[in-house]
């Protein structure tokens, strides 16, 4: 895997850094979408997850980019819907195959724990 720095927490890092956290998660769900047998239907679920769940990432990383606080409440707010929207395509796919179900759920909850994560940060700056 790529990755900006050599992995281990810097003074600037956090250890709960949520960027590496979701960078792992597109990760997660690029790997698990391998597994999913190609067929007409899978194809649109595969294509579906994996634009969704690759991007909770690419939208956090370009919320802390922002530069005011409407852009960042944007980003984090892109970051929440695709964060729903992954959840919803584990869902389809674990209906479509059973034997992947146990994994789909496990992503499902790391997908929901970021959904109250972004769904929190958003609300804080409405504040």
């Amino acid at each position: 895997m790529l990755k900006e720095d050599a992995g281990e927490p810097g003074p600037n890092r956090h250890p709960f850094d949520l960027e590496e956290r979701t960078a792992k998660f597109g990760e997660a769900i690029v790997k698990f979408s391998k597994k999913i047998p190609r067929d007409p239907t899978n194809n649109r679920l595969i294509d579906q997850l994996v634009g969704a769940g690759t991007s909770v990432g690419s939208n956090y990383h370009e919320a802390n980019a922002s530069v005011s606080g409407k852009d960042f409440r944007f980003s984090v707010s892109r970051s929440l819907k695709e964060a729903k929207e992954t959840k919803f395509f584990l869902r389809m796919v674990a209906a479509s195959e059973s034997e992947l179900a146990p994994e789909a759920r496990e992503l499902y909850r790391e997908a929901n724990e970021l959904q109250l994560i972004f769904a929190e940060m958003y609300n804080k700056k409405k504040r």
